[in-house]
């Protein structure tokens, strides 16, 4: 069997920065939405940041494993 080149675990790294991208950006189209809205901005500040941190872990753990 051929050896892949790129093993599950670092597939799913990338998979969950992608999607933590993913989610921050969205949230940032969001914010247009609810402009004068404290507690939902920030919320999806919270989310935006939460993400944001998401990603630099996961590229952190990616970047040591390949």
């Amino acid at each position: 069997m051929e050896k892949d080149l790129l093993h599950n675990k670092e597939y799913d790294l990338v998979s969950v920065i992608y999607n933590a991208s993913q989610a921050a950006d969205t949230c940032r189209q969001y914010m247009q939405d609810v402009q004068g809205d404290q507690e939902c901005e920030s919320f999806f500040n919270n989310v935006i940041d939460t993400n944001a941190q998401l990603v630099q872990k996961g590229k952190d753990l990616l970047k040591n494993r390949l």
